[in-house]
């Protein structure tokens, strides 16, 4: 999981303040994330944004998903 989207999620300075973002483009993982927990459908994202594909939501779940397996959680 974690080798798919590392040729889709890149990091940019330039580009929105260095937030993990889609290709090149100024679309960050953000974006993409809270449009699908808003309620839209991955068909509905693509239609709105026709340079994204399939490929590029999958990445950013993948993304999402790595870096949750990552966080380390310290008792109070």
């Amino acid at each position: 999981m974690e080798n798919m989207y590392q040729s889709i999620i890149v990091v940019n300075p330039a580009i929105r303040s260095g937030k993990p973002i889609i290709r090149g483009l100024r679309y960050t993982v953000y974006d993409i994330l809270s449009y699908l927990a808003a309620g839209m459908s991955v068909a509905e994202i693509l239609a709105v944004f026709p340079d994204l594909t399939i490929e590029d939501i999958q990445a950013c779940l993948a993304f999402a998903a790595d870096r949750e397996r990552i966080v380390t959680v310290i008792p109070a």
